[in-house]
């Protein structure tokens, strides 16, 4: 089983430089970030499929969720509950 460490504290997160951030959502135990160009970024426990990765893989390091890419839609909003994630997206 995968060690997903638990940050108490706020923490500096490394997202690759050109991205900017214009939303975020925290669920019980994953978080997910939206950028200025649509995309959609998810961290944590993954038991439940939550991350969007289309396994249930926990990571420590921000994925981009690339099966929204591929459909070419573009993420506007996002909001993770206990265990779920949820998106609103748009086709681009």
């Amino acid at each position: 089983a995968a060690f997903i460490s638990i940050q108490a504290f706020p923490a500096l997160l490394d997202l690759p430089q050109d991205l900017e951030v214009s939303a975020v959502s925290c669920g019980s135990r994953h978080t997910a970030v939206v950028t200025r160009g649509g995309e959609l970024y998810t961290w944590g426990w993954g038991k439940y499929g939550q991350l969007g990765h289309g396994n249930n893989t926990s990571s420590d390091q921000a994925c981009r969720v690339e099966h929204l890419v591929a459909k070419g839609l573009r993420v506007e909003e996002v909001v993770c509950g206990p265990w779920t994630t949820y998106v609103r997206v748009r086709e681009r």
